[in-house]
């Protein structure tokens, strides 16, 4: 085994700390209460229920000498390590929806047996395809008759908020979230929600009441505030708040309606024969290298992703901008069983390196390990949408994996021609031969297809 090294992001949890081991995670639990909580609830059987249950990522504990003596760690736990971290920042509606219930869901089953969460953090779902998982072993305690959810704001922050973001305000909460790690604030949502949304049961408590009890606790003396910590609620009024949030979040929808581009593979510039053409490519491709992680920039429905598994890849990461084509991909990975993750990217401002020391949350460049790539539709995008060199694009491209395909219009596209219609045209070496000249400075060019007779260029690099 390697030498385990720390996960720069645990850091915060006093009870232990993860560690990444070659194709392991190692999670330690320390000496003390926390010891003691994690036999309590490996000796119930919860672990082994919840993860039966699909929520909880399934451990084994082991003996790792080294790491327990450096530590002085009383068990580690170890898993199988995740292809792909993501945050919440990065999740579309579909997919923020589903790390919601599954939280809820986990801790209705923890208090079923006597078991409650000690926290709500969003950071601890991940998703295996599509399918959120539980990952935060450690949060799982003995429930004590009366507490109160003390993860109830932070699971305000960081779930309920950013999906009444999607669906009361109609904005995207992706880039608000990514600037304030900690979630969106009950006292930022409440002044910008619509009047009538106010009247709803689940905004009123969990959002406007919020925001009014932390304006008063900010301003009241400790004693007061002892008080206030001193509340104690039954059992069953927590079920009901955890069941009635759940209803709540059932009950929001996905955004119906064609975004700017959630409809591009159906009208798009090139018919039929070039798009089967265009699948045909990205397949043999795909059917020569056997990636075991493809990622797909610019995945719009996840037409292409679908192709790329068809043909033999492991999983595909997808990545893409247009919330509208997301949660359609999301419902095609779901419908399909397809190990297949489609995240928000802003592919001009990719997720950067954050939080404390710069490195709690990891940058994009820094999460992936891919060995195949596919952008198809966006390297136009890029470099007349956001004015980035062409030479740069084609740089950070295959720069994210030894092997892939890019596909690259030219000016005489009708989507380049949309692009360009409100704006001067100043990309002089926006063309086919630079883009192949720059593609050929980075890697070797496998093959190369003009689709039809159009103006799009597909080209297989390979730098490995």
């Amino acid at each position: 085994m390697n030498a385990p090294l720390r996960d720069p992001g645990s850091f915060r949890d006093p009870s232990g700390a993860v560690y990444r081991s070659g194709d392991r995670i190692l999670r330690t639990v320390m000496p003390g209460n926390a010891s003691e909580v994690y036999r309590a609830a490996r000796e119930s059987g919860l672990f082994k229920d919840l993860a039966e249950r699909g929520y909880l990522l399934p451990f084994e504990e082991m003996e790792v000498p080294a790491l327990q003596s450096m530590t002085g760690a009383a068990h580690v736990l170890a898993s199988a390590r995740l292809p792909f971290i993501s945050y919440p920042y990065e999740w579309s509606f579909a997919l923020h929806r589903k790390a919601a219930l599954l939280h809820l869901d986990l801790h209705l089953a923890a208090l079923e047996r006597g078991f409650d969460l000690s926290d709500a953090s969003a950071y601890n779902v991940q998703f295996q395809g599509s399918s959120p998982i539980f990952i935060d072993h450690l949060s799982l305690r003995p429930y004590r008759d009366g507490a109160v959810w003390t993860g109830h704001r932070q699971f305000c922050m960081q779930f309920l908020n950013p999906l009444l973001c999607h669906t009361l305000l109609k904005i995207a909460p992706n880039t608000l979230f990514r600037g304030s790690l900690e979630g969106i604030e009950p006292e930022v949502l409440a002044p910008l929600l619509p009047f009538r949304s106010k009247l709803s049961w689940t905004v009123l408590t969990h959002v406007v009441m919020q925001a009014a009890l932390q304006r008063r606790a900010s301003g009241r003396r400790a004693a007061t505030i002892g008080r206030l910590r001193s509340v104690s609620v039954s059992k069953v009024a927590f079920v009901g708040m955890l069941q009635g949030l759940r209803r709540a979040i059932i009950a929001m929808k996905v955004l119906s309606g064609a975004t700017v581009w959630s409809d591009y593979a159906q009208s798009n510039s090139y018919g039929a024969a070039e798009a089967d053409a265009k699948r045909r490519f990205v397949s043999e491709m795909v059917a020569k290298v056997r990636p075991r992680m493809l990622v797909d920039l610019g995945c719009n429905t996840g037409d292409y992703s679908d192709a790329a598994l068809e043909a033999g890849a492991g999983r595909v990461i997808g990545f893409d901008f247009d919330h509208g084509a997301l949660n359609l991909a999301a419902a095609r990975a779901e419908a399909k069983k397809l190990d297949f993750l489609p995240l928000w990217l802003d592919a001009a401002n990719p997720s950067p390196n954050q939080g404390w020391g710069q490195s709690e949350r990891l940058g994009l460049s820094e999460r992936l390990n891919a060995d195949a790539i596919i952008a198809l539709a966006l390297v136009h995008h890029l470099a007349i949408s956001r004015n980035i060199p062409l030479d740069a694009v084609v740089d950070w491209i295959v720069g994210l994996a030894p092997m892939g395909v890019i596909e690259c219009p030219d000016k005489s596209d009708p989507m380049v021609q949309q692009l360009l219609a409100l704006r001067e045209d100043i990309f002089a070496d926006y063309d086919h031969e630079h883009f192949v000249a720059h593609v050929a400075r980075r890697a070797r060019i496998v093959r190369q297809e003009r689709l039809g007779q159009g103006g799009r260029l597909l080209v297989w690099f390979d730098r490995s």
